[in-house]
């Protein structure tokens, strides 16, 4: 599954034919992301998103992006609340589209807007807002679904471009590291991540140096060298009958 399907369990192709009494409830219940470690973040949500998580790099090829690290363990969300609140004074914008989603309809890559008809907010009784109106014409609530997905996936091909450029100049690392709990005896590895190696950085040249600083990816890749700093946060909201383990 890729980066951009990893909470979605039943994406289909919205249409009239399909959805048209269809109504979507949406409210602040984010437990539908309750088992996501780790979810792709834009650059543009950096400034907003190194105040709250580490910033890290995963995948490969195509598939590299920014993650925003959510828990220590695999399906650990330290964000996602029994109630279905997210705490954390941003909530990333992957998380913020649900339910809706592009998706590659064919092989030349064509986007089709998706609707995960899993989620518990679809509903043919009028809860919420309407997907279609009477006539079939999209209404104003998904022209605004529209338009944010529209951005999202524009943010998404520029933030490829800038990883790209990561691995161009050979600055990405794999990263690991080792964590023990206060009061536990327990060790945490952490892997499969990726950072950018300082060392590597300050030894670029100008003209690499000027073109990082000219397309603002070098205030994006020390925001996220600073943002390491969270991991420290991750492990104070371990739930304490862990901690204490």
């Amino acid at each position: 599954m890729s980066k951009q399907m990893l909470i979605y369990n039943n994406a289909k192709p919205l249409s009239t034919q399909r959805h048209l009494d269809w109504s979507i409830k949406v409210d602040e219940d984010y437990s539908f992301a309750s088992q996501l470690n780790s979810l792709p973040l834009t650059a543009v949500e950096f400034a907003n998103a190194a105040d709250e998580f580490p910033i890290v790099f995963a995948g490969k090829g195509d598939q590299l992006m920014p993650v925003a690290v959510l828990g220590l363990r695999d399906a650990q969300n330290l964000f996602t609340l029994e109630d279905g609140r997210f705490d954390a004074a941003y909530v990333p914008a992957f998380l913020r589209r649900y339910p809706f989603v592009f998706a590659s309809a064919n092989e030349s890559g064509d986007l089709t807007l998706c609707l995960d008809e899993a989620f518990k907010g679809c509903n043919t009784e009028g809860k919420g807002e309407r997907l279609f109106d009477s006539e079939g014409e999209r209404t104003s609530y998904l022209n605004k679904v529209l338009e944010f997905l529209k951005e999202y996936q524009s943010h998404y091909a520029k933030t490829q471009n800038f990883c790209q450029k990561l691995v161009e100049l050979d600055l990405l690392e794999p990263m690991g590291a080792e964590i023990t709990p206060a009061g536990s005896d327990e060790k945490i590895q952490l892997g499969g991540f990726m950072a950018v190696n300082r060392g590597k950085l300050k030894g670029l040249g100008d003209e690499a140096i000027k073109e990082l600083f000219t397309n603002d990816g070098l205030e994006l890749i020390y925001t996220h060298l600073a943002s390491m700093r969270n991991f420290k946060k991750l492990v104070n909201k371990l739930p304490s009958t862990v901690a204490a383990a």
